[in-house]
This record gives structure tokens, sequence and C-alpha cells, in this order.
């Protein structure tokens, strides 16, 4: 007889925030992986973990401009790596056997979810049935077709951060926000980083002034080899070996940083009649129902984003949802804002000065270097800037791009001004910026716009 559940949770990541007013419902989590998901244990949280001490090693180089007589000498990546994990792990243990042996509504089932009707789940040989279904089961890494590939000794997300030597030769393949946050760690600890990247610039998907600086800036701590994809890739003895563009490139370790497919054709989504998007990713409406009713989908799995701020939303709305089916709610979307934590910081929240342009939409842009404002002079910084774009109609914020230290704090009032309806004007004349803090470049900005 099948196992009946009033609600079927597959992935423990977002998918595990079950809030207390299910508390009488009968549910089942499902998790294939390390419970905890992407952002805990391979994502956002061990990553930046990573970036601190890497901040700190590439700021001890730079020392002598300020006065100041510092120097890197080398970093303990055993000792980094293992304070990581010594954090994390044991976190995921934990929220494991909570949910294993804490939670008497609950049952905890591991093994891969595999739709075999509406609503219906082999889990590894076991049937499971549900009343409702939360589809949270993330992305997974995924490998280009390059010659070799599948067999040379290659490292994604999943694994680099967990590497018992540190490699003093490093490749990298990709050239996004992995590709550059990674790169910042073992270059700042380092290692030699060369990255082969598809397209001319990294972070391509930012504003494109942004992405042309920053490509610059890292040029000058790692190889770039821009606008080509590697011939074929080997193991030769305990070296890695990229052939590219009729070079020979040796490396101790190859990070492979080209995208992440969602988990949807591992759940056999299709089977139970839930619709995807051609890149696998799950279709849902606006209340993240999917086209079955009863059967919800959050996060990386379901959304563009693939941001943990966006998943926890998602998260939040959907139970809502599944609990109140008459009273369903929804997300609004139009300020979703993402960091990329790399040397240097990157910000970005709306539209980008080309995806403005490119729909007709009348913007003035305002742009403020960090060493055009007081605490800029203390920095000694001249490259970074903040960037923001105006609508000429109606006076909002519609975009704001910020590189440079702090990045991702700065660009908060910018967030919830957009998230809030707040007028570029009053943004910047009706409220204090402290001085000198770096906030005032957010404010210059606003100003060059308005001028």
């Amino acid at each position: 007889m099948n196992d009946e559940f009033d609600l079927v949770i597959v992935g423990s990541g977002s998918g595990n925030d079950i809030p207390e007013a299910l508390a009488d419902w009968r549910i089942a989590l499902i998790e294939r992986g390390t419970f905890g998901g992407t952002c805990l244990n391979v994502g956002c949280i061990p990553s930046k973990m990573f970036v601190l001490p890497a901040d700190l090693a590439q700021s001890a180089g730079r020392g002598e401009r300020l006065g100041v007589h510092t120097a890197f000498n080398g970093a303990d990546w055993p000792a980094i790596r293992d304070r990581v994990f010594a954090r994390i792990d044991p976190i995921a243990a934990g929220g494991e056997e909570y949910r294993a042996t804490g939670t008497p509504n609950l049952e905890l089932i591991r093994g891969t979810a595999r739709f075999t009707g509406p609503k219906s789940f082999d889990v590894d040989g076991r049937a499971i049935k549900a009343r409702r279904v939360l589809i949270a089961a993330g992305t997974r890494p995924t490998l280009p077709p390059i010659p070799g590939l599948d067999s040379a000794r290659v490292h994604t997300s999943d694994s680099i951060m967990r590497l018992e030597r540190f490699p003093q030769r490093l490749g990298i393949i990709g050239g996004g926000f992995i590709a550059a946050e990674m790169g910042h760690v073992f270059a700042a600890f380092g290692a030699h980083v060369t990255i082969f990247n598809r397209s001319n610039q990294l972070l391509r998907s930012q504003d494109g002034e942004i992405s042309a600086c920053f490509t610059e800036l890292f040029a000058k701590r790692a190889t770039l080899c821009l606008g080509q994809v590697p011939d074929k890739i080997e193991n030769d003895g305990n070296v890695v070996v990229v052939h590219s563009g009729g070079v020979r490139y040796e490396f101790d370790e190859l990070l492979v940083a080209s995208g992440r497919q969602p988990n949807s054709d591992l759940l056999d989504a299709a089977a139970g009649g839930v619709d995807t998007h051609s890149d696998g990713r799950v279709a849902v409406d606006q209340f993240m129902e999917t086209n079955v009713p009863g059967v919800y989908a959050i996060g990386d799995i379901a959304n563009q984003w693939q941001l943990k701020h966006v998943a926890n939303k998602e998260a939040k709305l959907a139970f809502w949802n599944l609990a109140n089916p008459g009273d369903r709610q929804t997300i609004d979307y139009s300020a979703v804002p993402s960091a990329v934590f790399s040397g240097p910081q990157i910000a970005t929240v709306g539209l980008t000065e080309e995806a403005a342009r490119a729909a007709d939409i009348p913007v003035r842009v305002g742009r403020r270097d960090f060493g055009a404002t007081a605490y800029g002079w203390a920095l000694e910084d001249n490259s970074s800037f903040a960037k923001v774009l105006v609508s000429a109609d109606t006076d909002l914020i519609v975009g704001a791009h910020i590189l440079g230290p702090q990045a991702a704090s700065l660009i908060q009032p910018l967030i919830q001004a957009m998230q809030l309806g707040n007028t570029a004007t009053q943004v910047a004349g009706e409220v204090f910026y402290i001085h000198p803090a770096l906030t005032e470049v957010v404010e210059n900005a606003l100003l060059d716009a308005l001028s």
C-alpha cells in the first residue's frame, strides 16, 4: 500500500523552512544529497567564509600605498578549509538529526524522488503519494561538451573548497560568479589562476561597464584566456592538461564553473505531469504553483536567479499558499539584488544600461567614482564606482550597479528605494548621508543622475 502524506517536500534547502502552521500535517521531506541544500554546504555560506580570508590576504599586499608595512606571507589552506567546514558540517548534521528525530509530524526520507504520476513518487523503490507537493530540489553543476572532460580529474563548486592540498596552478573554465569568486580566493592565497571563458569579458551578464572594469582589474591577478573554449582536456600523471588555442596548459587542479542545471530531469517532472521550460526549470505561476493543482515549486529549480534570498522568500510564499488556498499571495520580483563576492566586489539590482536602452526605456545615468568621495580618498581607490539608472519619466530608480569595497552593503538603500517606490529625488535629497562615509558614493551617483 502506498505511503500517503499531506505534503511531500523534495529538497532540504529552502524547502526545509517549514512553518509551525503545518504542525498538524503529515509531511515527508525527501533528500538525495547532503542535508541543507546548496547554499549551506557548497554555495553561498562556505564560499563567503573563504572570501573573507582571501580579502585579508589581498589587502595585506596593499598596505604600502597607505604607508603601512604589511605583506602577504602565505596562507594555511588546511586551517582555512577546516575552519569553514568545522562550522558548516555540524550545522548540516544537526539539521538532519532534528528533522529525522525531532519533528513528530515529519518523516525524513533519504533517496532520489522520481515522479510516477501526479503527486506520486518512487523513492528508491518506496512508493509515496501526497495531497500536496513542494518541489525544492535545486540545481547541480553542468560539464560542457569538451573532449576528455568527462574522464579528466576536475572539480566543480561542489568539491573545489574541500581540496586536500592547495594548488599552485589552478585552471578555471567559465567566467560567471563562481569563477570570479573562486578565482579571487585562490589567487589571493597565492595560486597562479588561469581562466578560460567563452565570452570576451568576465561576468558578461552584469552591466557592460561593470563587466569591462572587472575584467580589466582581474586580468592583473590572473591569466585570462578570453573568447575561447578549451579544445581538449586530459590527465597526465598528477597534472591536468588543457589544450586551448594551440597552447598546452598544465594545472594542479581544474575547476569547471560553466553553469548549473535544474534537477527536474532527476525528478522526471514529465511523469508527474509537471511542465518545464526549455532549460529544465519547473514552470510556475505567480503563486509558485505548477500546472498541476497542489504542486508547487520554489528556488533554483524554478526561478532564473539561483539566489538563496529569492528561494527563501519563495519558500515562505509557497508554504503560505499551500496552507491558505483561499488567501494566496504573490512576490514582487522587480528589485531582486545580487552580489559577486570577488576582488573587487560587485552588487547589482534592476536593469543594466544595455537592457534599458534595448527596451527603449528613457533613463538618466548617474555615476560616481569612489575616489571622488572623502572615504574613497582614504581608500586610495582609483577604480571603484557606483552607477544608477533613473527613469526619465517617473524619477524612479530602475537599476543600480556598484563595483568596489562593501558593494553588497552600499547598494541596500537603492534596493529598498526600488522596492518601496521611493523616487531618486527623495533618496538623494530627503535623507542624511553620514559624512565622510562610503555611502556618499551612492548619494553622489543619484545627484549626478538628477543633475
